[in-house]
């Protein structure tokens, strides 16, 4: 099925919310940058972007990033998803939302990404945590702009005692500046990951519970000496597709 459903300016609100992990912050603090038109999703960060998470994250960072799904616990508990410090809070309660949380199956984009040496772009599938342990996540691409043929890949465990970690680059000719279709054909106990239909990596493990999806561009402050002359790009990440079957 497609996931991406270009109408009008928006995206899709049965399917998708606009916000990166705003139970750690706020909806309001958590606003992604984007714009629908011509048959195209881009999310950005504007050079006038606030800080993520600001005062809570240990390093500055600003993201722009939509998902699949979104609940939490009350304000001061610790139930939420991908915390980033230990004994985390929820700052904002957040109400259920699944929107699009598949078991199994085949799940694909199709992007290209304006990156800089300060700034990333990435496609996951990340366990709905509405206990704990069901937190692993598939990593279906990660690329920095300062290894731009260097795609991440593979299973983070996290708080998934089931599972290993298994997650690593693998270096390909592909330019992330062009468009490519990412994938993983996730199977109970396999994934296999590929770029533009060829199989570049294989994992012999996988979570057998609901994942959300995550895409997201992120801009990293602190690497701002990697960039000459002070300047601050805009990163982009262009999508015109995402399938789930």
């Amino acid at each position: 099925m497609s996931l991406l459903r270009f109408a009008g300016a928006g995206l899709d609100p049965s399917i998708w919310v606009p916000h990166y992990l705003p139970h750690w912050s706020s909806r309001a603090g958590t606003r992604a940058t984007y714009t629908v038109s011509g048959g195209e999703l881009r999310l950005s960060i504007p050079v006038d972007q606030p800080l993520w998470a600001e005062g809570i994250h240990p390093t500055p960072l600003r993201v722009s990033g939509i998902q699949s799904a979104s609940f939490s616990g009350p304000v001061g508990s610790t139930i939420g998803g991908q915390p980033f410090l230990p004994g985390q809070t929820v700052r904002e309660e957040q109400p259920e939302f699944w929107g699009y949380t598949p078991l199994y199956g085949h799940l694909a984009i199709r992007m290209r990404a304006v990156l800089s040496p300060r700034s990333m772009v990435s496609f996951w599938l990340a366990g709905v945590e509405d206990r704990p342990e069901r937190s692993a996540e598939i990593c279906v691409m990660e690329v920095f702009g300062t290894a731009p043929h260097d795609f991440g890949m593979g299973l983070h465990a996290f708080r998934d005692p089931a599972v290993t970690e298994e997650w690593g680059t693998v270096t390909l000719p592909a330019d992330v500046a062009d468009f490519h279709t990412y994938a993983v054909d996730w199977r109970p106990g396999s994934l296999a990951f590929s770029v533009d239909g060829e199989v570049v990596k294989r994992v012999a493990q996988s979570p057998d519970y609901p994942v959300q999806l995550e895409i997201a561009v992120f801009d990293f402050p602190d690497r701002a000496h990697l960039v000459p002359g002070g300047e601050i790009p805009v990163p982009e990440l262009i999508v015109t597709e995402v399938t789930g079957s």
